[in-house]
């Protein structure tokens, strides 16, 4: 990896060693004072980062990520989004926990999995941001453990996750299958070149439908009332702030990387 894909991975990287700092430093003290304010210290960091990333962007880090201008763009709204959410978080846990610090980490990492896919430009990495995510969001959702609600709402999150997860999935092995490449920018959809162009529609059906439950659209809405009402309240505002703006970065990148947008 070259220098100036260590710099454009600068926010990534920040953002990747904060939870291990953390983990770290719970694993010898736990203090909830010191893990908010060390957590609000890592996005900051990141969201500084932008500027020195910026002048290494546009750049490919191996064919997984493309750092560029949209890329930074949405890291800068996921930072600028789970501030608040810490900052939410530590009012919200005080006094109702006395194991606040995993919390942060899982924000963090779900931080983490969001910029990933702010930054896909290949399914691998696309589901690997998806996991990231999704992971943390099953314990931050059943964080409050010993209460019914958020236990319930956890569960019924995890089922649908795994099954949109399984529509992805699917919806990527048969653009795979047809065009043979998994990077976005790779991909050819046109019906005049492509043997079986009959096979596309279902596959991009599939990753819609994928793609449509995390973003919560009719009619993958079904699970919203019952995780947000469960859910510990950061948990509800991360879902619904930095969890349905990465996967729209993440579905227009696609949708105008690999020319689908314009398919017929």
């Amino acid at each position: 990896m070259s220098r100036a894909q260590v710099i454009a991975m600068l926010p990534l990287l920040i953002l990747a060693a904060t939870p291990v700092v953390l983990m770290v430093g719970v694993a010898f003290r736990r203090s909830h004072a010191a893990t908010a304010v060390l957590s609000l210290a890592g996005l900051a960091a990141a969201l500084a980062s932008l500027r020195t990333a910026a002048a290494a962007a546009p750049i490919q880090v191996t064919p997984l990520l493309m750092i560029d201008a949209y890329a930074l763009f949405y890291t800068g709204l996921i930072l600028s989004a789970t501030i608040p959410v810490v900052l939410l978080s530590w009012g919200y846990f005080e006094g109702r926990t006395r194991r606040p610090e995993e919390f942060y980490i899982l924000v963090l990492v779900a931080a983490l999995g969001s910029a990933v896919l702010a930054s896909a430009n290949h399914f691998i990495s696309l589901f690997l941001g998806l996991e990231l995510l999704s992971v943390s969001l099953y314990a931050m959702i059943a964080y409050l453990h010993w209460r019914d609600l958020p236990v319930e709402a956890g569960i019924k999150y995890l089922i649908l996750a795994a099954a949109s997860a399984a529509f992805l999935l699917f919806g990527m092995a048969l653009i795979y299958a047809e065009l043979g490449t998994m990077e976005f920018g790779a991909m050819r959809f046109d019906a005049a070149t492509n043997t079986h162009p009959a096979i596309l529609l279902p596959a991009l059906a599939l990753i819609i439908a994928g793609i449509g439950f995390k973003l919560a659209v009719v009619p993958f809405h079904m699970w919203t009332p019952d995780v947000y009402e469960g859910a510990p309240a950061p948990a509800a505002a991360f879902i619904a702030t930095v969890s349905k703006g990465a996967m729209l970065a993440l579905l227009l990148r696609f949708f105008y990387g690999s020319g689908a947008h314009g398919y017929e």
